[in-house]
């Protein structure tokens, strides 16, 4: 399960793949490189035996919807898929993949419809961003009961530390010096 990592990198560049290639962890996400490139990375990370999760609103050129995930599933056989479309989770869960619901505090009128939305497709895991809002975890466990992954705006190991301490199964990073802390 995910929730043995508790730091999952979020790779965006080929210079951050070769990085995580090299450290024992198993998942990764990847975001903001273009489709075509896809293949090639989740080929080169699966022969390296690691989990791949695609970040899929932040590939370039991929179709956010229901039919960006069928290829991702189908044709790349990704582990997972974060995305904040409902109907993208919802694939996730008939596919057997994992399915990771992201979503933003702005506000407590999109918390509230954030949660009801977390309630109706159920997924595998909540990443809710920014990081920075750890005190509202305990009122999202309070609501639901999928395990809560932070990410957004980490700059330290201490940001970190104060993540997990406040129950998040796991921390999204893109800052390669932080994969490696041991928590």
């Amino acid at each position: 399960m995910i929730q043995q990592q508790k730091i999952i990198p979020a790779i965006s560049s080929h210079q951050d793949l070769k990085k995580f290639l090299d450290l024992p962890l198993l998942y990764g996400i990847l975001m903001n490189f273009q489709l075509a490139q896809l293949e090639d990375l989740v080929l080169t990370m699966k022969a390296k035996g690691k989990k791949v999760i695609i970040h899929a609103e932040l590939i370039k050129g991929l179709a956010t919807d229901e039919y960006g995930a069928i290829y991702l599933i189908q044709k790349l056989k990704v582990d997972g898929i974060i995305s904040s479309k409902p109907k993208v989770i919802e694939l996730c869960k008939k596919r057997g993949v994992l399915g990771i619901f992201r979503f933003f505090l702005k506000d407590t009128l999109s918390l509230e419809q954030s949660i009801e939305l977390t309630r109706k497709v159920s997924p595998d895991y909540l990443e809710v961003l920014p990081a920075t809002a750890v005190d509202i975890i305990e009122y999202l466990r309070e609501k639901i009961s999928q395990p809560i992954m932070l990410g957004g705006l980490i700059q330290n190991e201490a940001q970190i530390r104060n993540c997990i301490a406040h129950k998040a199964v796991a921390v999204t990073t893109s800052n390669p010096d932080l994969w490696q802390i041991k928590c």
